[in-house]
């Protein structure tokens, strides 16, 4: 059994603007309430005294009447301070953590280190110190032959040995109380008042001193000033984009498309369980029981084992499960959910990810994508869980008792998609060849079954189950789609098709073996849809898709809107305007009438009609679609985001707004989501275009964080492929931090 720790946390101060700090507005709360926080990760509030000023209340009035309070009258230094606490301690028989208000960027880890070693070493004193490159003005920690702390070196009394020293004491300590009060009292009477002086005469006492060591140099970083209460803001920002963020904190996040994060780390079957639990109590709150809801999963690693757990927890509280057979594509969860008046449809995938990442997309009962206040509100609930608070059911009691029911929805999805696109018109076409790479996802059933239905004569490749995905990300880029475009330019084919790992999005190579941007793929369905089919309605596109789709809407005299990214904000979009197409550049795209997210088998199919009714190539329809918006060209890169990359590239953009990108003169600046810069057109101002009327004639460059990878993208759309490279190449400088002119780090 751990001994009992308490702490105290100094929040005195030594003058009124300090203390003053400590409420300053810090990472959603405040300074101190940070601290507070992560002191008590390791020790609970009830065993937390809280030192604060005698005259000074505003502390006490923040925090509230919860917390234990001592008073200090005079600022005598952190011994005194400390000191103050002694009738709180009294008669306590354990170890008493040092804390302060005005470093709340320590991790827990890093306290519950110092406790750990405190402990293991049976120590009488242990002190937290960090391994500094630049110790600055931070007491020097002096070692023995044996590796043991001699003693700590105030700045005030630095030599030039001691100066080189690079561990340094950063004040934060764990004391056996049965020494703590009573040295303090031997020190106040010889005029010593600081707990260095304390660690000084425990030393020469004999005592055991031991220390943990930090070596992430930002979480000594304490706030003393208006100037390092920015620098604190800026590493916690940091923090949040870093990997160490999920390991450390072990944090369910959603982003733009659910939550994701590497297995083993952030995706756990524990964070499954906690996800779900909270998922099962807003069904409960909510009085959704009766509505159940319905699982599936991908081929992932992991996904099948996590349907089974979200099933047993669902079951454990009460909730009908429908369970989805075999590995199935994420838009027929998104259809299932509506179909089966289910309240929520779950499905464990990772989208494009990388093969080491897994997640989850939840659905409501629409088949929507939940906004972002309640995937908000499903993680704080979630992550306030421990493993004692889930409720589960075996699989095969629950099963046997009725409350997990397999399901099979393939036909049912088949069917909707069927009742949407013309399948006799694909038959009367005289069977066209197609090539599919699924991308060793989960469309090549579903798909396949469609293509069967058209008589189209359909092969598939990369159809087999392998986790890995090949050894690469199942994304329907170019670059991932070398044999599909190879088995096209010889293999006879008329249509080639790609979809993603989840099915949702889509890729097109047209018979000469050529890739079709999704950006043309959006122009072709929406020019087809409106003008062959006779359907009326405006577009939804996002920030990063081409705005000749504006062109075009414009044209047939429809609206369009342009939304940030995350297919959830498309569908609000058409709901909004009440649009006949939403879509997104990265190859999602959904009609309306259809569900309510992206499917990448249904766009597969409305390609293969839009062939087979017009008769015509990719090449000759684009030809007559350029001929009504005129011609774009688009370019995305994208490089890896470190956490400072995410924090001084919103900085340098507002400090430093551009007017003018690789020699092209600005209109504005929009930072609703990422940083997108609109360019002056050719003609010399943004509204004047080559033909009246037209929307969007002005060039645009955008920089967008992925809400799902740790990467920085970058867009550019032009009228010349030229225009398009220098953009592109120019915002890489920039994000580079390189100025335009020099010598770029990555060009393209």
């Amino acid at each position: 059994m751990r001994p009992r720790v308490k702490a105290v946390v100094l929040a005195a101060g030594h003058d009124s603007e300090t203390r003053a700090l400590l409420l300053r507005p810090f990472a959603n709360s405040t300074v101190i309430e940070q601290a507070l926080a992560t002191v008590t990760q390791v020790v609970p509030k009830r065993d937390v005294i809280i030192v604060v000023d005698e005259h000074d209340s505003a502390v006490r009035e923040h925090l509230g009447d919860s917390w234990r309070y001592v008073m200090q009258t005079v600022q005598a230094g952190t011994g005194d301070a400390v000191r103050c606490a002694r009738f709180e301690l009294e008669g306590f028989n354990g170890d008493v953590l040092v804390a302060y208000g005005d470093t709340p960027l320590i991790r827990s880890s890093s306290l519950r280190g110092l406790l750990w070693r405190h402990q293991l070493k049976e120590a009488q004193l242990s002190a937290l110190t960090a391994m500094l490159e630049h110790p600055a003005s931070y007491g020097r920690v002096v070692r023995g032959v044996a590796g043991e702390i001699a003693g700590i070196v105030e700045p005030e009394d630095q030599t030039p040995e001691t100066e080189r020293l690079t561990e340094v004491n950063v004040g934060a300590y764990v004391i056996d109380n049965s020494l703590l009060i009573p040295t303090l009292d031997e020190m106040a009477a010889a005029g010593e008042h600081r707990l260095t002086e304390l660690v000084e005469r425990l030393i020469a006492a004999g005592h055991t001193i031991s220390s943990y060591a930090i070596y992430d140099p930002d979480e000594v970083q304490g706030i003393n000033s208006l100037e390092e209460l920015v620098t604190a803001g800026d590493i916690v920002l940091k923090r949040l984009f870093a990997p160490s963020h999920v390991i450390e904190t072990g944090e369910i996040e959603f982003g733009t498309g659910g939550w994701r994060a590497r297995i083993g780390e952030g995706f756990t079957l524990h964070n499954v369980r906690r996800l779900t639990q909270a998922l099962a109590n807003d069904v409960t709150r909510r009085g959704l029981e009766s509505q159940g809801v319905v699982i599936g999963g991908d081929r992932r690693f992991l996904s099948a084992e996590s349907v089974v757990v979200a099933a047993e927890v669902f079951a454990g509280n009460n909730i009908p499960v429908k369970l989805l057979l075999g590995d199935v594509p994420t838009p027929l969860v998104t259809f299932a959910a509506p179909h089966l008046g289910c309240g929520y449809g779950l499905v464990f995938t990772a989208s494009h990810n990388p093969p080491q990442w897994n997640g989850l997309k939840v659905f409501r009962a629409d088949g929507s994508l939940p906004l972002a206040a309640e995937t908000d509100r499903f993680c704080a609930e979630a992550n306030a869980l421990g493993p004692a608070d889930v409720v589960s059911l075996d699989l095969e009691l629950a099963k046997a008792s009725g409350i997990v029911q397999d399901t099979d929805l393939t036909n049912a999805y088949v069917d909707a998609v069927e009742r949407l696109v013309d399948v006799a018109a694909m038959r009367d076409s005289g069977g066209l060849r197609v090539l599919v790479d699924p991308m060793y996802g989960t469309s090549q059933l579903t798909l396949g079954m469609i293509l069967s239905d058209a008589r189209c004569r359909s092969e598939f490749i990369h159809s087999a189950v392998n986790p890995l995905f090949g050894g690469q990300s199942p994304a329907p880029d170019p670059e991932a789609l070398s044999q599909l475009i190879t088995m096209m330019k010889t293999g006879g084919y008329g249509l080639g098709l790609a979809t993603d790992g989840d099915s949702d999005r889509i890729g097109v190579i047209d018979g000469q073996g050529r890739y079709v941007s999704t950006n043309d793929l959006l122009l072709l369905i929406y020019w087809y849809l409106h003008e062959v089919r006779g359907m009326k309605g405006g577009v939804v596109r996002n920030l990063a898709t081409t705005h000749l789709l504006d062109r075009l809407a414009e044209h047939f005299g429809e609206r369009h809107l342009e939304v940030p990214v995350g297919f959830k904000h498309i569908t609000a979009g058409m709901a909004e305007i009440d649009a006949l197409l939403g879509g997104e550049s990265s190859g999602g795209l959904t009609v309306r009438g259809h569900i309510l997210g992206k499917d990448g088998i249904f766009a597969c199919a409305l390609v293969v009609e839009m062939l087979a009714v017009t008769g015509r190539t990719l090449t000759e329809l684009l030809r007559d679609v350029y001929a009504i918006t005129g011609r774009r060209y688009q370019r995305e890169h994208g490089v890896p985001a470190t956490p400072e990359m995410r924090v001084e590239l919103p900085r340098r953009m507002a400090v430093a707004a551009p007017s003018e990108v690789a020699g092209y003169p600005v209109e504005r600046i929009d930072t609703k989501d990422g940083i997108k810069i609109h360019l002056v057109s050719e003609s010399g101002s943004a509204q004047a275009a080559d033909k009246p009327g037209r929307a969007g004639q002005g060039a645009w460059v955008l920089l967008r964080f992925s809400g799902t990878e740790p990467v920085l993208r970058m867009f550019a759309e032009a009228e010349s492929q030229s225009k398009v490279r220098q953009l592109i190449n120019w915002v890489g400088d920039f994000a580079a931090g390189v100025c335009p002119g020099d010598q770029p780090q990555t060009h393209v």
